[in-house]
């Protein structure tokens, strides 16, 4: 058994100690912050609890698996609960689409009855070529680490399923061919931010986003997602594994191979296995010596050629009353959301704050999150990254912004500031501070460009004993495939 340090307690961190450590493998995490999570985040106001990361759960079934694997099923520490309607999506002219929980035909029907014309007919449509995407990708780029161009050739003989995935073809250009409705082009539009990315520039396969949502079901779990965190902190030191928090990791120590790690106070800590659970860019940028960084030339190059993920603007707000007509999720979307991504991206100018950004409010219908006869809203809104040299230096922005988004906010549901008891604000700034990703990107690096899978960090690294696993890295950001990236070290790690 081997001697193994983890550094981040994100979900990714914790899910590979979890694993390792049911294997009987020695396992210490290095948390900077002084606590679990990482941009699984929480703020309490009184009895208000916020969430202040991911808010909906998919897929459930990864983390199912890995409860069962590391000791119990996961319904003995949570409870997940169904969410009878997914969404409610309000469009610019005004027309409210509430999606249900599952169920692609279900969905299609809802479609159809708010948008009319063929968009039920063309949702089916598209749900189909999703599954197949779904079908082809899986295995080979979802639950298998990722090898380069080698993982796109494997493929290269099921012609079909390469004529599938479209590997050149983008989100919207795929939505574009399948949907008559241009609401229903934003509304796909919007899953490419899932990853941190533009529509324009993202791959087609991200179709299988919402194929997921309606396949496997929308979730909550009571209590906030903060709950799945908490659960999973509490079987990792149940089984074994030690945590270390307020420690900062300032080097990976490597001869020919991983030797430990260095930590701020000068202490070196042996490991014959480092798993980096930090953004994918600070361990290239800063975590390696030069030795290291040439023979890993190859993975810093990819990064350097990627896009970075887009950030998020958060407003959590506590109310009096409660307005009937939202769900748990609610979007309302600009008139021109295209201005949005250019905005984030820089396409035709530098980076700037979105001036008629897409709102996005979560109001749990959860007494754990807001008491009787209030509510408790985690709005977010997609920014560019914090860049004071190159972009939007959001230490300044900050205070102008939020008041920007609760107009935005009263624009959209009038009266909601007069029922506001309290309310703050964070910043892509203030993400970086707390998870240490650069520029408070949510994503490490976005899905933009045909090649983009590929130029994501790959989980094992050219260094011996160097692993990485999170959302930066391969296969990517959201709680299930982090779950996965997980899944591929501790298994990688078991093969070795």
């Amino acid at each position: 058994m081997a001697t193994v340090v983890i550094i981040g307690a994100g979900m990714g961190g914790m899910a590979t100690a979890a694993r390792l450590a049911a294997k009987g493998h020695t396992v210490n995490v290095y948390e900077h912050s002084d606590t679990w999570g990482g941009k699984l985040g929480h703020v309490s106001h009184g009895e208000h609890k916020f969430d202040t990361g991911p808010s909906l759960l998919t897929l459930p079934a990864v983390y199912r698996d890995l409860f069962l694997k590391t000791g119990r099923a996961i319904e003995d520490s949570i409870e997940i609960v169904d969410l009878d309607t997914a969404f409610r999506y309000q469009f610019a002219d005004g027309t409210v689409l509430k999606m249900p929980g599952t169920g692609i035909g279900s969905c299609a029907e809802a479609i159809g009855d708010a948008l009319g014309g063929n968009s039920a007919d063309e949702w089916r449509a598209f749900m189909a070529r999703a599954a197949k995407m779904w079908a082809a990708t899986r295995r080979p780029f979802l639950e298998s680490p990722l090898n380069g161009m080698k993982s796109l050739l494997k493929l290269s003989w099921r012609v079909n399923d390469l004529v599938t995935i479209s590997p050149g073809r983008t989100l919207r250009s795929l939505s574009e061919h399948y949907f008559s409705d241009p609401r229903l082009v934003t509304l796909v539009d919007r899953y490419a931010t899932y990853t941190g990315s533009d529509p324009r520039q993202a791959p087609a396969a991200l179709a299988t986003v919402p194929y997921i949502e309606q396949t496997f079901g929308a979730y909550h779990v009571a209590g906030g997602l903060r709950e799945l965190g908490r659960a999973l902190f509490e079987r990792c030191t149940e089984i074994g594994v030690n945590f270390h928090f307020n420690q900062t990791v300032e080097k990976i120590t490597t001869n020919e191979r991983v030797t430990g790690i260095e930590l701020a106070n000068g202490t070196h800590v042996p490991a014959d296995i480092v798993v980096a659970n930090c953004d994918a860019a600070q361990v290239y940028s800063s975590l390696l010596n030069d030795t290291a960084l040439d023979a890993s030339s190859r993975d810093v190059h990819r990064l350097q050629r990627a896009t970075p993920s887009l950030s998020g603007f958060v407003v959590l707000a506590a109310l009096d009353g409660v307005n009937d007509e939202l769900e748990h999720h609610n979007v309302f979307f600009p008139a021109d959301y295209d201005n949005e991504f250019d905005s984030i991206f820089g396409t035709s100018s530098s980076p700037r704050p979105v001036p008629d950004p897409t709102i996005y409010i979560c109001s749990p219908k959860d007494t754990a999150m807001a008491p009787e006869n209030t509510e408790s809203w985690f709005v977010l809104v997609n920014a560019p990254r914090h860049d004071v040299d190159h972009g939007v230096n959001w230490t300044k922005e900050h205070a102008h912004y939020s008041e920007l988004v609760l107009d935005s906010i009263e624009r959209r549901l009038p009266g909601s500031r007069a029922r506001m008891t309290w309310h703050e604000s964070i910043s892509p700034a203030d993400l970086e501070g707390r998870t240490m990703a650069p520029g408070g990107a949510i994503y490490g690096s976005s899905s933009n460009g045909a090649m983009s899978a590929f130029l994501r960090p790959r989980n094992v690294t050219a260094i011996k004993n160097l692993y990485l696993v999170g959302g930066s890295s391969h296969p990517g950001g959201g709680l299930p495939l982090v779950g996965m990236s997980a899944e591929i070290v501790a298994t990688h790690i078991g093969r070795a």
